[in-house]
């Protein structure tokens, strides 16, 4: 076990610190998704939303998450990763419990729109954090820890609905999304800006050199590839707790809130999985690559998923979708924060992951929307074809320099 997790015990104070604080970050706002998506019916019925606009809230959610992103990334860029971090926290938990008190579709969508911009600076900032604080030897596997919590948190919020859902109703569940402040105070107070942030601080290096020369051609294929994977995740995923809910006669595979819940959970033990194994592989092999065979083995799977419908090979199937479909995240935070300079590392990770966002908030809408007319299980075979795209635009990638090197700081571009 310590050949496992000896990188995480000889690591120091600070970049533990580091770790849980982005952590949980990442984790309670991957709560709220899981939170959202399956209340998802319930709000349909009260509101009387049709698919195609209970797709388009995402959506929205995922515009404003796009901004929200590329802003705090040049916050974090400016004034601090730890300081960026906060804030974002604190926007997404008091609009998620904003979300409790609204009773028609356009205060859901103002509360929605508000916790996307949260939602999306969470992600810079605190991949940034990391990367800058964690030895390039042990990156991937932070990073990748970084990233698993997003399963927790989205088992956890499929806990809450089931817990509290049948009992209080949907509108309750978004109340315990307010829980996220409370650690934001803790996230300021307990982790240090890294030394190479604070390096770098003084040096006002123009934004627009990110869409310039090499770096210009490193930020189109990030850009690129994590727009077509962002389209394939939230196309899949905002609609897989409708999919497992809906009646077996509509297309769906008719099972209860409850039951939806706990096989959710079961799918995010997979996807836990996929996020930290990926760590351990990046850091062995290679980056790259590990992430492009992820890419591939989702897209074969996705249809197997839509079609199958024999409960106990959905429930084998579904960790694996999650495992592939969901854990090359982990590549993305580490490929991108060793691709761009630390004076221009949060404007870079935050553009290249939330242009990315812009174009993927079509999938939900659009899958809603194919659903209408071709039924669910076509619907998503969309994300199969994206998932290919992915992986044919990560082949452009350059590989990332040194990274077995021992060193606590990241390379600059062109670093031998």
């Amino acid at each position: 076990m310590n050949g496992i997790y000896g990188w995480l015990t000889e690591s120091s104070r600070n970049e533990k610190r580091t770790l849980a604080a982005a952590s949980l970050g990442w984790m309670l706002d991957s709560m709220d998704v899981m939170l959202y998506a399956l209340v998802l019916g319930q709000v349909q019925r009260e509101m009387h939303l049709s698919a195609a606009m209970s797709g388009a809230m995402m959506s929205v959610t995922l515009i404003a998450a796009a901004v929200g992103g590329i802003g705090f990334g040049w916050f974090a860029d400016r004034y601090g990763r730890v300081r960026a971090l906060t804030i974002s926290v604190l926007v997404y938990s008091v609009a998620t419990g904003l979300c409790g008190l609204t009773h028609t579709a356009a205060q859901f969508m103002l509360c929605r729109i508000l916790l996307g911009l949260g939602m999306g600076g969470e992600w810079a900032s605190g991949a940034a954090l990391v990367a800058e604080t964690w030895p390039a030897r042990h990156r991937g596997k932070a990073l990748a820890f970084v990233q698993s919590s997003w399963a927790v948190g989205y088992a956890l919020g499929a806990l809450v609905v089931a817990l509290v859902m049948p009992h209080f109703g949907w509108r309750a569940v978004f109340f315990v999304g307010v829980a996220p402040a409370l650690i934001a105070l803790w996230l300021q107070r307990g982790v240090r800006e890294p030394e190479a942030w604070q390096r770098e601080r003084k040096s006002q290096v123009p934004v627009g050199q990110l869409f310039r020369g090499t770096m210009g051609r490193s930020m189109l294929v990030c850009a690129g590839m994590n727009a077509a994977a962002l389209f394939a995740w939230w196309g899949l995923f905002t609609w897989v707790p409708r999919f497992l809910s809906m009646p077996v006669a509509a297309g769906g595979r008719g099972l209860s809130i409850v039951g939806t819940s706990e096989w959710t959970i079961v799918m995010q033990v997979g996807t836990f999985l996929g996020y930290i194994v990926f760590g351990y592989i990046a850091d062995r092999f290679s980056r790259k690559y590990t992430y492009i065979g992820y890419l591939l083995i989702a897209a074969m799977l996705v249809p197997i998923f839509a079609f199958v419908r024999n409960p106990f090979a959905l429930l084998l199937i579904g960790p694996l979708v999650g495992f592939f479909g969901t854990g090359y995240f982990s590549g993305f935070s580490v490929i991108a924060s060793e691709l761009f300079p630390t004076s221009l590392r949060g404007s870079a990770m935050g553009f290249a992951y939330n242009a990315g966002r812009i174009v993927s908030a079509a999938a939900p809408y659009l899958i809603g929307s194919v659903s209408q007319h071709a039924g669910l299980s076509y619907a998503l075979c969309i994300t199969s074809a994206a998932f290919l795209l992915a992986a044919l635009i990560a082949t452009a990638l350059r590989q990332p320099p040194s990274v077995g090197s021992p060193s606590s700081s990241i390379p600059e571009p062109g670093a031998p």
